[in-house]
């Protein structure tokens, strides 16, 4: 079991930039697949960008050349950098750990991107 927190979702500009933190309350170093994922209102939950034990990365299109997925095992923490947001980058941003027994989730944290 692993529990995830979600940190720094905000209300921002369009343009602007935030930085989500996701702590596990365990070491995510054996925890091959990480990543964050987002759900606006109305819509099914969506993959932003992943990231394994590797280093290796995977971006959903729409946001590639704006986020940065990053993750710190020392800290037991997943990092997402989103610089250039749009208004449709309005979601709750949600943490993901896929571990041999199954998917754990975080709560997640609300980005609000405003015209």
């Amino acid at each position: 079991q692993v529990q995830l927190v979600e940190s720094g979702g905000g209300l921002v500009q369009a343009g602007g930039s935030l930085r989500l933190s996701c702590v596990a309350s365990r070491s995510i170093f054996r925890i091959n697949d990480m990543g964050w994922y987002r759900q606006a209102p109305g819509t099914q939950r969506e993959m932003v960008a992943t990231i394994t034990s590797g280093g290796s990365t995977t971006y959903a299109d729409s946001v590639k050349g704006r986020f940065t997925i990053s993750r710190d095992n020392a800290k037991n923490t997943v990092y997402l950098q989103m610089n250039l947001l749009k208004p449709e980058d309005t979601a709750v941003y949600y943490c993901k750990a896929s571990t041999p027994y199954g998917p754990h989730w975080g709560r997640g944290t609300q980005v609000t991107v405003s015209s």
